[in-house]
């Protein structure tokens, strides 16, 4: 045989720094993501890629622009090996398996997936997503559930839009984004994120987009009550939750009005049992600037560190 014939049969011995390498060639097509391909079958299977695909508001004029199933693959590829960066997808350039398996016919540049989008208003981008989005979880909601919101600050590094220095508790001084959360409580199932300047990290500035939210899905889905932390806890979110008879459980801050109405409770012996070593009771309460009383829950449990006076430590939470 020749020396190539021979090569390729039997492999060849190469040296390196790390010692002698034997190496040997495949015919075969050879992935990183070996395990994608039964993503792309539950993708097939479940109708859930070309009706997303076809529903893309992308367009292009030109006849050499690439298309539509190019460019979103090329981004659902680029998201399921856990890129961070335009950068990170030239890396599957080398691919020549799973493109193929989506039906594309190439991985395109990162430059290509920069431009794609700028053209497209961002609320024609937020309908097409959140339509296919709620294929995947609205039969679930069917069920009775509880919607937690949650805001949380993303420090960012280099030039971004929206990137905005604000409160950022873990990098201060550092530009950031705030991702505004919606997702169903103790499943932690994400419904849907609002990613904001971060100089936007108060509730009033999701307020809009949360009851957009709620209004769109069906009236059997809607859930069984809000829940949040202090932030949300203002006059306007409360009013537009009472307009929809839409029950809410929001934190308390700490103000002094609070505080003196928890000491008057805590000395009436009208606590009840609440489970898992908690004891609560009830009051109603109008605070300042607040159009009408409203019914204030305090819980209490015996706190990890003793106290002076041998007594119990408060917690405090507001149900609407």
């Amino acid at each position: 045989m020749g020396e190539n014939d021979l090569t390729k049969a039997t492999g060849v011995s190469v040296a390196t720094f790390g010692g002698d390498v034997h190496v040997e060639w495949d015919p075969a097509a050879v992935t990183p993501l070996g395990q994608l391909p039964f993503f792309i079958d539950f993708l097939k299977t479940a109708e859930l890629f070309d009706p997303w695909v076809e529903d893309c508001p992308l367009t292009y004029q030109s006849p050499n622009a690439p298309s539509r199933r190019d460019v979103l693959g090329t981004i659902l590829l680029s998201v399921l090996a856990g890129h961070r960066l335009y950068a990170h997808i030239t890396s599957m350039r080398c691919d020549g398996v799973n493109p193929g398996m989506l039906g594309m016919s190439r991985v395109l540049s990162e430059d290509s997936i920069r431009r794609a989008f700028r053209s497209i208003s961002a609320g024609d981008c937020q309908v097409w997503q959140r339509d296919h989005l709620s294929r995947c979880y609205e039969s679930l909601l069917e069920e009775p559930w509880i919607l937690d919101m949650d805001t949380t600050v993303k420090p960012l590094y280099g030039r971004q839009e929206g990137a905005v220095v604000d409160f950022n508790p873990r990098k201060p001084g550092r530009p950031s984004h705030v991702y505004h959360t919606y997702f169903v409580g103790t499943l932690r199932l994400v419904l849907d994120v609002e990613v904001q300047a971060g100089n936007h990290s108060s509730s009033k500035h999701s307020r809009e987009g949360l009851f957009d939210f709620i209004d769109d899905l069906p009236d059997e889905c809607h859930p069984e009550f809000l829940r949040g932390d202090s932030g949300f806890d203002n006059e306007a979110t409360i009013k537009e939750a009472e307009e929809r008879q839409l029950p809410y459980l929001f934190k308390l801050r700490q103000t002094a009005v609070v505080k003196r109405l928890i000491e008057k409770l805590f000395k009436h012996e009208s606590w009840v049992e609440a489970g898992q070593g908690w004891e609560g009771t009830e009051s109603h309460l109008r605070l300042s600037g607040r159009s009408a009383n409203r019914r204030v829950v305090v819980l209490r449990t015996r706190s990890s560190q003793e106290h002076p006076d041998g007594g119990r430590s408060p917690k405090r939470i507001r149900p609407g």
